[in-house]
């Protein structure tokens, strides 16, 4: 499958680091004014070409519209439903769900992957803790974006798009559970998605264009997929295939109990560490549900780059070997998800009638 990624070796990496931070000068100036906003004036620019470390640290540190629920849902259909860009039908070869990949070369690299969602009667939060911490310490990952996740949280996501450190997934709209949609509420699912995340992308480069700001390259729409509850059938992963995007799950569910202190999350991520293997996918979430995930993810990167790893995207881990594709979702053992079907609504959406996409 054709990525905008490039190859994570180490001079690759560097380099990485340095795009981004020629492109943090310009960072957050299509943001409108808000509580919590920060714009970066072309004073604040230090003689090395980047912003400030404090000026850094007040962009990408929560402010109180990143707070779970502190913006008011809104349960209206997508604008967009159709994305202008629609994605060829992979091949038979990639289709399937892509629990891990097999490093050609046996490199100690693996994917860090966090899926930010929301359902259509919630809102959630976006943890600027934990993707601050991430974009300070050079850690390349993908994150997997509902629809819905996208529209209420779009002066982040554009923020997001800013830098090449992170790949944009899709998470579906409003976390339709594959298993239970029909095959027109699936479909619709996705291709809000992607029309919303297009949407998002053409505003970006149209106010880059008035501005003068250069933008580091991105795909017209998201490649990749991330299944709501990991739940599919063999039904679904065809749709999905048929629209283009691979299947992405993951072999380490990184969160199990709540996290609430520094003690508990270096246990945690120790215990993680005996798991994690190379070619590895990690699952986490960035939408503070669940709570800790941040205080995990400071513990585990330090660990994991001790040992060796290194961090890059799924879309630069599929270009470095061998995808293990499997036909069945689940998080740890098969199954193990299904008594989620019925906690979330008639489909997942939290809706008590079925999403069918022709609201």
């Amino acid at each position: 499958m054709p990525t905008t990624s490039l190859k994570t070796s180490p001079q690759c990496h560097e380099k990485k680091r340095i795009y981004d931070l020629l492109f943090r000068v310009t960072a957050f100036i299509l943001l409108t004014v808000q509580p919590g906003a920060v714009l970066c004036s072309a004073r604040e620019i230090s003689q090395e070409g980047g912003i400030s470390q404090e000026k850094h640290e007040e962009i990408w540190s929560p402010a109180p519209y990143d707070a779970k629920r502190a913006i008011r849902n809104d349960s209206r259909p997508a604008d967009r439903k159709m994305p202008v860009h629609i994605l060829p039908p992979l091949a038979q070869e990639e289709r399937g769900l892509i629990r891990n990949v097999t490093p050609e070369k046996g490199e100690k690299v693996l994917a860090l992957t966090f899926d930010l969602c929301e359902l259509d009667t919630s809102t959630t939060g976006c943890d600027m803790d934990l993707l601050g911490y991430l974009h300070r310490e050079g850690c390349a990952a993908t994150l997997f974006m509902g629809g819905k996740w996208m529209r209420s949280h779009e002066k982040r996501v554009k923020q997001i798009m800013r830098t090449p450190l992170f790949e944009i997934g899709n998470h579906a709209w409003s976390h339709g559970n594959a298993a239970l949609l029909t095959k027109k509420g699936l479909q619709a699912q996705i291709l809000w998605t992607q029309a919303e995340y297009e949407r998002l992308r053409e505003d970006l480069q149209h106010s880059a264009k008035v501005s003068g700001e250069t933008l580091p390259p991105s795909p017209a729409v998201p490649h990749l997929f991330r299944l709501p509850y990991g739940r599919c059938t063999v039904e679904a992963l065809q749709i999905i295939a048929d629209l283009g995007l691979r299947t992405v799950q993951w072999d380490i569910p990184a969160e199990g109990r709540p996290v609430r202190s520094q003690q508990e999350a270096a246990r945690a991520a120790k215990a993680l560490l005996s798991r994690i293997k190379p070619g590895s996918i990690l699952l986490l979430h960035a939408n503070r549900v669940p709570t800790g995930t941040a205080l995990l993810v400071k513990e585990l990167v330090p660990l994991l780059r001790k040992s060796g790893y290194r961090f890059c995207t799924v879309g630069e881990l599929l270009e470095m070997g061998k995808a293990n594709i499997s036909w069945d979702g689940y998080f740890d053992r098969p199954k193990d998800n299904h008594g989620l079907d019925r906690r979330f609504g008639v489909d997942g959406t939290g809706r008590k009638k079925p999403f069918l996409g022709e609201e």
